[in-house]
């Protein structure tokens, strides 16, 4: 027998209650609808301990996976973290005001700006991250690791018919 979850007690009331709809879709996405909310108090509990917020996370992880000089212009960090430009400045303001970067004349164009991150910024995303993988691999142990390979492919199809 097939262990159930609350995605299918939904589904079968609404396929008793509507039988002309296919309910296909609800058993894919409702459970990553429910995935994602496992993932999103994990993750917060992760920056928390850590003594970052979300935001701070996503800057200091493009910094620190931008490699050695760890830096980035503003225009590069609104790509990885697809916020506006005035979103940008002021958390770039705000993590230096926390020492976890610092803005540095670009060698190239004087006019613009590189952010760096700086030691305490470096030090901090790497014991986040460290966190991260582990609270995330216990979060997948339930899964073999042959599934969890098909799973991010299936996941990785899916994710680009969205598009950038």
């Amino acid at each position: 027998m097939t262990a159930t979850d609350e995605v299918d007690r939904i589904v079968g009331a609404w396929r008793t209650q509507r039988p002309d709809l296919d309910f296909s879709p609800l058993e894919v996405l409702s459970r990553v609808d429910r995935l994602s909310r496992h993932l999103d108090r994990a993750r917060r509990d992760v920056f928390h301990r850590s003594d970052l917020e979300s935001w701070e996370w996503d800057v200091l992880s493009a910094l620190r996976r931008a490699g050695d000089p760890f830096q980035l212009s503003p225009k590069q960090l609104l790509q990885q973290t697809m916020v506006s430009s005035g979103t940008m400045t002021n958390r770039i303001d705000r993590l230096v005001g926390r020492r976890f970067v610092r803005r540095e004349a670009d060698p190239q164009d004087g006019r613009s700006v590189l952010v760096t991150l700086t030691e305490d910024g470096k030090t901090r995303v790497d014991a986040a991250i460290t966190r991260l993988v582990d609270v995330e691999s216990d979060l997948l142990e339930g899964l073999p690791d042959a599934d969890r390979d098909r799973l991010a492919g299936l996941l990785r199809t899916l994710s680009l018919t969205f598009g950038e």
